[in-house]
């Protein structure tokens, strides 16, 4: 992978990281996922606006990554209702990279170097161990647990379905912003009759939120639609769910979660196989 789109999918990272730390962080998290998908729909506009419409071969990944987004959003949003960031994310983030990469070599007949799938295989063990270094609570860890492990297989499919649809679309960022503006009124939808009302809240009273949430949400994701296009997807997931080491920061510094030794030594872990897949491509 070049060190432009590596650089790329790491600055991703950090705006993804920066997203879910602002949903984690209010009270009420379906105020704050909401506004961050509804936060989408000027950003989706603006991308349809001044990019091509994708091919038509696209179209069916295009509605199944819709579909594939709204789950994701509505699993992490129960996972972080009753599960800390530093357990609920890294179990999310990293089992991800591991299914696609699974995925892609067994199913899809991708071929990767030995060293590539040591790289990814560091790094989604490194964000996974994240979580298991946590001292549990009781049988009350198991349901974040699960919600996050399901949550994450959510992420393997929309990684590996916007891929391959970007690839076809033919524009990257016009795939995106159809997909995305979809999602945010699936989303929408099921919220609004889950909670009458959130709608009105999230455009009068949380709109900056929105705006700023969406925003970031949006450009994280459409850089790394944009990059599963110019290298392996298995990678580019890899490497962007290296937002955890960001998101343990963010958790540390600003919620008070325990920076322990062995997370250390976890995050040293995924840095080196950050630099082991950059690596992988020499010079």
């Amino acid at each position: 992978m070049p060190l432009s789109i590596m650089a790329i999918v790491l600055c991703a990272a950090l705006l993804h990281a920066a997203w879910n730390f602002m949903v984690k962080s209010l009270p009420d998290k379906f105020i704050s996922m909401s506004a961050v998908v509804l936060g989408h729909i000027p950003f989706c506009l603006a991308a349809i606006g001044f990019n091509p419409l994708p091919e038509s071969a696209a179209i069916p990944y295009l509605l199944l990554g819709a579909l594939l987004h709204t789950g994701y959003q509505l699993f992490l949003l129960n996972a972080y209702r009753i599960g800390d960031l530093t357990q609920v994310y890294p179990l999310a983030r990293g089992v991800a990279p591991l299914l696609v990469t699974l995925t892609s070599v067994l199913l899809l007949g991708v071929s990767l170097s030995g060293t590539q799938l040591t790289a990814t295989a560091m790094i989604g063990l490194g964000i996974m161990s994240l979580s298991a270094l946590r001292k549990g609570d009781g049988p009350k860890d198991l349901k974040p647990a699960l919600l996050a492990l399901l949550t994450g297989g959510f992420i393997a499919a929309y990684s590996l379905t916007d891929g391959l649809g970007a690839r076809m679309a033919g524009t990257a960022v016009g795939y995106y912003g159809w997909m995305s503006l979809l999602n945010a009124l699936i989303f929408g939808a099921l919220v609004a009759k889950a909670k009458p009302g959130i709608i009105k809240k999230v455009t009068l009273q949380n709109l900056p939120l929105a705006l700023l949430g969406g925003g970031l949400s949006f450009a994280a994701y459409a850089a790394v639609t944009w990059a599963f296009t110019r290298a392996p997807i298995a990678l580019v997931t890899a490497l962007r769910e290296t937002s955890i080491i960001f998101a343990l920061l963010l958790g540390s510094i600003f919620l008070g979660e325990r920076l322990s030794k062995g997370k250390v030594v976890a995050t040293l872990l995924t840095l080196s196989g950050i630099i082991l897949l950059r690596l992988s491509y020499g010079r």
